[in-house]
């Protein structure tokens, strides 16, 4: 990664506005640090499990601490669970009003929501579902695939939520929440996207399979399968070592008063699951090279609903250029930037909060709940 940064101006010359043509309101733009806008499956392994939790650039304008914010207490066994096609899965639900379902990104919990479920329930009922895989819910041995936590939060609004909803997610969280909202378009009437993963499509991806070669069945595959475990066991071992996640997200986060016991132990603690480890390794091989199959624009192309794109412009995986792509190719698009990198929701959490509320008090779908609360 460069060690170069935008140029940030003093907090009081930082200005405000939505990236719409008729709504105004409170939120901060910067220059834009300017990466590429896809994960590699390299980011993912060199930096363990912590690397799609807890991403974000160091920069030499330091953000205030998360001071005076109610935070959601840790619960080392978690809070509700719900079986779905035989598999626990952990959920936070609180407060009362039109329902918002939070979900996390890669490597991270509903715990990372720490910050944003308090204060959003004073309005609204929210819930924040750890994806099958993640956190306190179970570590299946299965194939990972995008339509899987596609469906596990369609059914979700179905069998838990039940009645329409607001999704909002995190990188892996963000993505997820486009497929469910196309799954299920009459229930879900506005999406939040904080950093989101997925990838427009190229022209120039090829989507031709070659038949394998006898060899390549029988030797070079087996041997590729035998390395990869060796390499992302190690890998997968280092990265869970507390002292290792503490260093790693003190590294990344710009504020490192947020990187706390409660956030070293959300994350370390569902890594200590005995299938974590395998559950790891299919992600890595299977998920992360198979992310071409799902594009932005084919998602995109199918909703219609209010979009809302919180973004952190300091992302170093996605920053501000995919968030303008995803404004142009989608128009029913609000955009709000803020100065933080790719979990914003965990680093600048007031301005997240109010980015949020703000966008969903301009909703119709939202307002009459809301007030009443």
């Amino acid at each position: 990664m460069s060690s170069s940064y935008a140029t940030v101006p003093p907090p009081h010359r930082l200005r405000t506005e939505w990236s719409t043509a008729n709504k105004f309101s409170p939120a901060i733009k910067v220059h834009p640090y300017r990466n590429r806008c896809g994960l590699s499956r390299r980011d993912f392994a060199s930096k363990g499990i912590v690397a799609a939790g807890a991403s974000v650039m160091p920069s030499p304008l330091v953000s205030q601490p998360a001071q005076g914010l109610e935070r959601l207490p840790f619960k080392s066994d978690g809070y509700k669970f719900w079986t779905w096609r035989g598999h626990k899965i952990h959920y936070v639900e609180e407060g009362e009003g039109f329902p918002i379902v939070l979900i996390h990104g890669f490597g991270a919990s509903a715990f990372h929501w720490r910050y944003n479920i308090p204060e959003l329930a004073k309005k609204y009922k929210v819930y924040a579902v750890d994806l099958l895989g993640f956190g306190w819910s179970e570590k299946a041995l299965i194939d990972y695939d995008a339509l899987v936590w596609r469906d596990q939060v369609a059914d979700f609004l179905k069998e838990i939520v039940k009645e329409p909803t607001i999704l909002v997610g995190n990188s892996l969280g963000g993505f997820t929440a486009l497929v469910a909202a196309e799954a299920m378009p009459l229930q879900v009437v506005g999406i939040a996207l904080l950093n989101s993963a997925g990838q427009f499509g190229s022209p120039d991806d090829s989507t031709t399979e070659t038949e394998e070669s006898t060899l390549q069945k029988v030797i070079l595959k087996p041997l590729k399968e035998i390395f990869q475990r060796v390499a992302l066991g190690f890998l997968f071992w280092q990265a869970k070592q507390p002292a290792r996640v503490e260093s790693v997200l003190k590294s990344v986060y710009k504020n490192t008063s947020n990187v706390d016991d409660y956030l070293i132990q959300s994350i370390t603690k569902p890594a200590d699951d005995p299938n974590a480890g395998e559950v790891y390794y299919r992600l890595m091989t299977r998920f992360m090279s198979n992310q071409r199959k799902y594009t932005l624009d084919s998602v995109l192309s199918k909703l219609s609903c209010p979009l809302l794109l919180v973004w952190g412009d300091l992302d170093p995986w996605v920053g501000p250029a995919k968030a303008n792509r995803i404004k142009e190719f989608y128009p029913n698009t609000t955009v709000v930037n803020l100065q933080a990198g790719h979990c914003p929701h965990d680093e600048v959490p007031e301005l997240v909060n109010k980015a949020l509320v703000d966008w969903l008090s301009t909703l119709p779908s939202t307002y009459s709940t809301s007030q009443t609360v």
